[in-house]
């Protein structure tokens, strides 16, 4: 299944910087490892935001949530899933 994600994401202001830069590197690790699996299909940063819209191919909605619940940043992020189905007008 198809599933588009916006993550956006809110590190608290207060946090140290080199936690959140400790954080960041674990989430860039993490994120890769599941793109190199091709079960995160597509990464793109939405400009001007610390916002991405990512594309994940997974099973189902379990596997998603388990994914997403293990991204290190997942505590500081807002998540927003839409399901996606094949369009009918999709050239084959």
């Amino acid at each position: 299944m198809l599933y588009l994600v916006r993550m956006d994401v809110n590190i608290p202001p207060d946090m140290p910087k080199e936690r959140a830069d400790a954080i960041k590197a674990e989430e860039r690790d993490y994120s890769q490892q599941l793109q190199r699996e091709g079960r995160w299909a597509h990464l793109w940063r939405v400009v001007g935001e610390h916002s991405n819209y990512s594309v994940f191919d997974v099973v189902d909605n379990d596997e998603l949530h388990m994914l997403l619940s293990g991204l290190p940043l997942f505590p500081y992020m807002d998540i927003k899933v839409t399901p996606l189905a094949k369009h009918p007008s999709t050239a084959e």
